[in-house]
C-alpha cells in the first residue's frame, strides 16, 4: 500500500534497487527525492534515473544561495511560508517537457533548486543536514510536497527528553560533510550486493499513503535498527571511472588554458627558432614574450592556474582516499576538485582554433522571429559569438519555411514572407554560411499539429494529398507510437521524385551554400520486440516481386528472409542519396551536402533505422556528416564521437560531431566543446538556437568571437589546405609558448630533430594553402606522415609529465591530416583557391593517379 517514498540523499543506487523503483514508478508510485540523487550510480542507471525522474542535480554549488519560489510557477503546493532560506544547495537540470521549476537560486541566472515532474519531486540539497538547510525550510518543503500528493500532516510535539534520547543515534549523521551519501556510506566491493529489504521495510508506514494519511512519528522514540549494510557500494570499476573521469577534466582544462596562454601571447616563432631561443638563451617568463595583458586576463590565469593546482591535489588525496577506504571522503574530495575546475575554465578570452562552428536554427526560433529585422537581431548574436555556419530549418514535417512550387504548403505561421531568402541574405552579409536544413522522409508530426491546432491524427500536407506514399508498421498504424511522427516510403519512385525536386529548387532557388539531409532514414524499429517499419504500399509490391514474398508476412527470426528485407530497405535510403547527391552536384558544384546521422553502432543501426551512412561518405556523396552525438556528461559526448572521429574509412568526408544544449549547464557544454577541439575533430555544431542561453553565448562570444563581421571568414570544409596550415600554426605556437617557459621535455639530438622536421612539415602546409596542387598535397602528406610517426619518440619524455596534453597534440596532427585528405577529394572535383588567388592557377587534373 505504499504510494510515496522519500529518498533523501541516496547518491547510489544498486541495479536492483533501480528496477524495484523503476518497476513501481510504472505501477503509479510517486518518489520526493532530494540531493545528488543516483550520481555514484553506474551511468546507464544515472541515464535512466534522469527520465524516470524528469531531472538531475548538475553540479553543487560553491556558496549559500537563497531559495525562493520561481515566479513563472504556478503549482498550488507551493505556499510561501516557511519556504524561503539560505541554503547550500546544487543546481538541478530538468529533463523532460513535462519537467516544472517550482523554486530558483538567486543568482544571476536563475538555476532550478527544485524541479516536479510527473513521477517525482525534486530538491536541490541536501536535506536534513543541519549545516545545508535550516531545519524549518527543510520542514517546510518536505511538508508542501506531501501537500502534493495530498498528504496531510499532523505535527507532534517532541519533548526535549525524546530530543535528547534521539542525540545518541542522530550525532553521526549530522556531521555528515555536504557530501554525504544519506543514510549509507560509500565502500567499494568487487562483489554484487544484496538488495535492501530491511531499507525498503522502513517506508511501509502511514505517511506514504498519498490520499487521507497523518504523518506522525512512534509514541516512543526508536532507535532505527542497523542497517544490513553501514556503507555506500561503490565498485571498483565506479572508482577507476571516477579518478579517470577527473584525470580527463584536468587534462581538458590544462589543454584549454595552454591554447588560451598561447593564442593572446606573440609567440609567432617556428619551432626551430623556439629551440634556437630556448637551447641558446634559456628559457624566457612569458612576460617578455607576451603582449600586455590587463589585470583582469592576469587574475584570470592565476586563478586559472591555481584551480588546476588544487584539482591535481585533489586528485591525489582521492586516490589516497580511497586506498584507506575513507569512500565518503574520496566522494567529497572528488566532486571539489571538478567544480573548481568548472568554476575557473579558462573563458576569458580568445582560445579557438580554425574550425567548423556551426549552429542549427530551429523553426521554433524562426517563427518568432515574424520579420527580416527581427531575423537579423539572430543573425547579429551568432555572428558576434563566432557562427559561421547556420543550418536553417527550411522544410519541417513537410511544411516548407519558404513559398514552394513544389511542396503543398508553406508553414502557416510564416505566411507573408520568405525567411530562407532573408536568412541568405543576412548571413551572406556577416560573412556566414547558410545551409538549408531539410526533413526528407519525416512528414508529419503530431507535435506540430498541436502547434498548428491541428487534429493529432493529421498526416500534414504531402501525406494527407497522398496517402499510399507513407509507410507503415507491421500493425498498419502510420504514425509511429514513440515520436509521434509519420514517414515517407523511400521506396515509392513519387515520393523520391517528389524530393528530388524539392532540393532542386531550394538549390536553384536560393543561394543557399550547402544542404543538409534530416531524417534520412525509415523510423526506429525493434525487431526483437515485434515492431517494424516500412510497410508502404510501393516498398510492398517491389520486395514481393523480387523474392515472391510479402515482407509484412517475415518473421524477423527468418533471418534470410528478414535479411533481404533489411537490405532491400537500405539500399532505398543509399540509391536516393546517391541520385540527390549526384543532381546537387551537376547543379550546384560549390554546394556542401550534409547529412544529420545518428551515432549507433553499424549492425545495431542498419537493423534499426536502416541508414547506412559511412558508404555514403567513403564514396564521397556527403561531404559533412554531423553525428548527433548528443549527451549530457563529457564522458559520454567521449565515448560517442571519439570512435567515428578515429575511423579512417570516413577520411573522405568531415565528421562534425553534435551536441544538444537542451538541459546542458552552461560550463558543461563548454567542457564539451573543448573535448572536441582536443579529438581529431573539425569543429562542433550546437543544436540549437533555440536553447542558446545570454550567458552561454557571452562565454563563446569572449573564447571564439570575432572582433567584427568580415566577409572573408574560410571555413575547413570549404579551405581544407588553409585551414590545414593554420591548425598546425596554432600548434607550433602552443610548442613555442611551453618551450619559452621551459616546458617541453625533450633532450638532444631528438629536440634539434624535432624542431627542424615540425618547420619542414610547416613550410609544406603553408605551400599547399597558398597554391594548392596535387603535387604539393602529395609533399605535404608524406611529411605529415613522417612527422607522426616520429612524434611519440620525440614526446615520450614529455608523454610521462603530460600524458593527456600530448594525446591532444596528435589528435590534432589526425585531424590535420584527416584535412588534407578531404581536401584531396575535394581537389580533384572541384578547384580550390589558394590564399593569394581568387581562382585555382594549377592544372588539378595532372598529378596524382585517383
Amino acid at each position: 500500500n505504499t504510494n510515496l517514498l522519500f529518498l533523501p540523499n541516496v547518491e547510489f543506487l544498486h541495479p536492483k534497487q533501480f528496477q524495484a523503483l523503476q518497476e513501481w514508478i510504472a505501477q503509479g508510485g510517486k518518489v520526493i527525492v532530494s540531493g545528488p540523487t543516483g550520481l555514484l550510480s553506474k551511468p546507464d542507471i544515472r541515464k535512466q534515473l534522469r527520465e524516470l525522474l524528469g531531472a538531475y542535480w548538475g553540479f553543487a554549488m560553491t556558496q549559500p544561495s537563497i531559495l525562493h519560489p520561481s515566479p513563472d510557477s504556478n503549482q498550488t503546493w507551493v505556499q510561501d511560508t516557511g519556504i524561503t532560506g539560505i541554503i547550500q544547495g546544487g543546481t538541478l537540470i530538468p529533463t523532460d517537457l513535462n519537467s516544472t521549476t517550482v523554486a530558483v537560486w538567486s543568482q544571476v541566472d536563475k538555476p532550478p533548486a527544485v524541479v516536479t515532474s510527473n513521477n517525482a519531486t525534486f530538491f536541490g540539497w541536501r536535506w536534513g543536514i543541519d549545516r545545508v538547510a535550516p531545519a524549518e525550510v527543510d520542514s517546510a518543503w518536505l511538508r508542501a510536497a506531501l501537500g502534493r500528493y495530498d498528504v496531510q500532516v499532523t505535527d507532534v510535539n517532541v519533548t526535549d527528553a525524546q530530543l535528547t534520547s534521539d542525540s545518541s543515534t542522530s550525532s553521526q549523521s549530522s556531521d555528515h560533510s555536504p557530501q554525504n551519501c544519506g543514510d549509507i556510506d560509500t565502500t567499494i566491493a568487487q562483489k554484487q550486493v544484496e538488495t535492501e529489504d530491511a531499507e525498503s521495510g522502513n517506508n511501509t508506514d502511514a505517511s506514504a499513503k498519498p490520499t487521507n494519511s497523518r504523518l506522525a512519528p512512534s509514541p516512543k522514540p526508536a532507535k532505527a535498527p542497523p542497517p544490513r549494510y553501514r556503507r555506500r557500494i561503490l565498485t571498483l570499476k565506479q572508482a577507476t571511472a571516477m579518478e579517470r573521469e577527473l584525470e580527463n577534466l584536468i587534462g581538458r582544462f590544462e589543454s584549454a588554458l595552454l591554447r588560451a596562454d598561447a593564442a593572446n601571447s606573440n609567440l609567432n616563432l617556428s619551432t626551430g627558432a623556439a629551440i634556437e631561443q630556448f637551447v641558446t638563451a634559456g628559457a624566457k617568463q612569458v612576460s617578455e614574450t607576451s603582449e600586455e595583458t590587463t589585470d583582469e586576463t592576469d587574475s584570470a590565469t592565476y586563478s586559472a592556474i591555481e584551480a588546476l593546482n588544487q584539482a591535481r591535489v585533489g586528485l591525489e588525496n582521492y586516490r589516497r582516499a580511497v586506498a584507506r577506504r575513507e569512500y565518503q571522503k574520496a566522494s567529497q574530495l572528488w566532486m571539489t576538485a571538478r567544480n573548481t575546475l568548472w568554476e575557473n575554465y579558462p573563458i576569458d578570452r580568445k582560445l579557438a582554433q580554425s574550425e567548423i562552428r556551426a549552429i542549427w536554427l530551429d523553426r521554433g526560433t524562426i517563427v518568432k522571429a515574424k520579420s527580416e529585422k527581427d531575423l537579423a537581431k539572430i543573425f547579429d548574436k551568432l555572428a558576434t559569438a563566432g557562427f559561421h555556419t547556420i543550418f536553417f530549418e527550411t522544410v519541417n514535417a513537410s511544411y516548407t519555411i519558404y513559398p514552394s512550387a513544389i511542396a503543398p504548403e508553406q508553414n502557416p505561421l510564416v505566411e507573408g514572407w520568405d525567411p530562407l531568402e532573408a536568412a541568405v541574405k543576412l548571413a551572406h552579409e556577416r560573412g556566414m554560411e547558410l545551409h538549408a536544413w531539410v526533413w526528407m522522409f519525416a512528414a508529419a508530426n503530431q507535435r506540430h499539429n498541436a502547434v498548428l491546432d491541428q487534429p493529432a491524427d493529421y498526416l500534414g500536407p504531402v501525406l494527407s494529398k497522398n496517402p499510399d506514399w507513407a509507410i507503415l508498421d507491421n500493425e498498419k498504424r502510420v504514425f509511429h507510437k514513440r515520436t509521434r511522427k509519420a514517414f515517407l516510403d523511400p521506396a515509392n519512385p513519387e515520393v523520391r521524385d517528389y524530393l528530388t525536386k524539392l532540393l532542386e529548387e531550394i538549390a536553384s532557388r536560393y543561394e543557399v551554400d550547402g544542404i543538409q539531409l534530416d531524417y534520412i532514414r525509415y523510423p526506429f524499429q525493434d525487431p526483437k520486440a515485434g515492431h517494424t517499419f516500412g510497410y508502404g504500399k510501393a516498398a510492398r509490391e517491389q520486395f514481393q516481386e523480387l523474392t515472391g514474398v510479402d515482407p509484412i508476412e517475415i518473421d524477423p527470426r527468418n533471418q534470410k528472409l528478414w535479411r533481404q528485407w533489411t537490405d532491400f530497405r537500405i539500399k532505398q535510403i543509399d540509391t536516393l542519396v546517391k541520385s540527390v547527391s549526384q543532381m546537387l552536384r551537376q547543379k550546384r558544384p560549390d554546394l556542401i551536402i550534409s547529412a544529420a546521422v545518428f551515432p549507433m553502432p553499424r549492425e545495431d543501426r542498419l537493423q534499426k533505422i536502416q541508414q547506412n551512412w559511412e558508404d555514403w561518405a567513403s564514396r564521397g556523396e556527403i561531404d559533412l556528416m554531423v553525428p548527433m552525438t548528443y549527451a549530457l556528461e563529457t564522458e559520454e559526448l567521449q565515448k560517442l564521437a571519439q570512435p567515428w572521429l578515429k575511423k579512417s574509412s570516413l577520411s573522405s568526408a568531415l565528421v562534425l560531431p553534435g551536441i544538444r544544449l537542451l538541459n546542458l549547464p552552461d560550463i558543461v557544454a563548454v567542457d564539451q566543446i573543448q573535448l572536441l577541439r582536443d579529438l581529431p575533430a573539425p569543429g562542433y555544431a550546437l543544436f540549437a538556437v533555440e536553447n542558446l542561453n545570454d550567458n552561454l553565448r557571452g562565454i563563446l562570444t569572449r573564447t571564439q568571437g570575432e572582433q567584427e563581421a568580415t566577409t572573408e571568414i574560410q571555413v575547413p570544409y570549404r579551405q581544407p589546405f588553409l585551414a590545414a596550415a593554420e591548425r598546425y600554426q596554432a600548434l607550433q605556437q602552443e610548442w613555442s609558448f611551453m618551450l619559452a617557459n621551459n616546458q617541453i621535455v625533450i633532450g638532444e639530438p631528438d629536440l634539434s630533430d624535432w624542431g627542424q622536421q615540425a618547420d619542414t612539415l610547416s613550410l609544406l602546409l603553408n605551400r599547399l594553402a597558398d597554391k594548392p596542387s596535387m603535387m604539393s598535397l602529395l609533399s605535404a602528406q608524406l611529411s605529415m606522415s613522417s612527422f607522426r610517426t616520429r612524434f611519440q619518440t620525440w614526446m615520450f619524455g614529455q608523454s610521462v609529465e603530460q600524458p593527456y596534453q600530448v594525446q591532444v597534440w596528435d589528435n590534432r596532427l589526425e585531424a590535420i591530416q584527416r584535412l588534407l585528405h578531404y581536401g584531396e577529394r575535394t581537389l580533384k572535383n572541384r578547384p580550390l583557391a589558394g590564399r593569394e588567388t581568387a581562382t585555382n592557377e594549377v592544372d588539378i587534373t595532372k598529378g596524382l593517379d585517383p
